[in-house]
């Protein structure tokens, strides 16, 4: 079994894509392949002057050597490209399980407060952010695509980081039309929950949502990434699966310790081997910028060069890319690329609050 992902990495939804593989084996590090940098299959084609043909045989070699390699293909660029081209191929030619789609939620109040001033990221004003009205827009907007682009039809499952605006962002996309009193069914959420100033969300015609703590963000330190207790969210979010996660008050985060960098990764990993548990087929994941990107870096840490620092580009608000575990073995649909979408519409401060870290430390090493 294999991990691959593809990615949006030129921000337009009709191209840049590239993938890697992780070892389903139960490790903590995946064992990543390199894979193609930015390009379509087309472009791809085009690049090397290939038929589908030859891009089959590519994909049918991938395992072979450097030198048994150019042997079959041809020297007209290294070895170590045509293996990028070989794995990017057998992405297109695989059966997913699951494919899955990673979004970054829409704009927070934490994020705009925290690009003005790093010390926002400290306030308790910012307890468990909620979406800003730009950042509802946001959501309006990756929701028009979603539907638009029929990737609503084939959700099995939303899986939703149980922190405010991650779940606001979830219920907004991929939660069914306005609900009304007297509906058969419980709300995905109520009227102005969280502060939104939006109408009752119907859970009718959508996906189930299953609320996962082990994609939340960083935790730690900034009260933005504190969650509210569960028996809150119920209230707020009826039809939202909370089932999973075993404490009503938030016991993991801690005011004085920030979670690491290299321990956000090693959770991503054990979300992504978890996730492969899953029945479902095609699986939507609402996450956060710090998890996502350093989850990433851990999935593609002996990529490419050139993949790495594709894949590891931070998401912008309202993002969407996708990702997929695959069985080489068996034969698959195509690539998605069409339902990528770039976020940030309308665009407006996203600066996660890891960068802001980042940057803020580079500024005041004493810090």
């Amino acid at each position: 079994m294999r991990v691959e992902s593809i990615h949006d990495g030129d921000r337009d939804p009709d191209k840049g894509h590239g993938s890697s593989d992780m070892d389903q084996s139960g490790h903590d590090s995946p064992h990543a392949l390199a894979s193609t940098p930015h390009g379509d299959f087309d472009k791809l084609k085009e690049t090397f002057g290939l038929h589908t043909d030859d891009f089959m045989r590519m994909g049918n070699k991938a395992e072979m050597s450097d030198d048994d390699l150019c042997t079959e293909l041809g020297d007209q660029e290294s070895p170590e490209t045509w293996r990028m081209a070989a794995h990017r191929v057998c992405f297109r030619y695989t059966a997913a399980k699951p494919f899955t789609w990673l979004v970054r939620h829409a704009q927070g109040i934490h994020n705009v407060a925290g690009e003005k001033d790093h010390k926002a990221y400290m306030s308790y004003e910012y307890f468990d952010a909620h979406l800003t009205q730009l950042g509802w827009q946001q959501v309006d907007n990756l929701r028009k695509h979603v539907h638009s682009s029929g990737l609503i039809k084939k959700l099995d499952l939303v899986i939703t980081s149980p922190l405010l605006r991650t779940i606001q962002t979830a219920v907004g996309v991929f939660g069914g039309k306005g609900y009304t009193d007297g509906m058969n069914t419980l709300p995905l959420m109520v009227a102005n929950a969280g502060n939104s100033g939006r109408a009752a969300i119907s859970s009718l015609n959508c996906p189930p949502f299953l609320a996962v703590e082990l994609c939340r963000e960083h935790l730690g330190v900034h009260p933005c990434d504190k969650r509210s207790s569960i028996s809150e969210y119920e209230q707020l979010f009826p039809a939202v699966d909370f089932s999973m996660i075993e404490s009503d008050d938030d016991s993991l985060w801690e005011a004085d310790v920030r979670e690491t960098n290299e321990a956000v990764g090693t959770r991503g990993i054990k979300f992504l081997n978890w996730l492969f548990t899953r029945q479902e087929k095609e699986i939507a994941i609402v996450t956060h910028s710090g998890f996502l990107f350093h989850t990433l870096a851990a999935f593609g840490n002996d990529c490419h060069p050139i993949v790495k620092k594709e894949i590891c580009t931070h998401f912008a608000n309202c993002e969407l890319r996708s990702m997929v575990i695959a069985d080489r073995s068996m034969i698959g649909s195509d690539s998605s690329s069409t339902t990528n979408y770039p976020g940030k519409i309308p665009p407006g401060p996203d600066l996660p609050s890891a960068v802001a870290d980042e940057l803020n430390q580079e500024k005041d090493p004493h810090n």
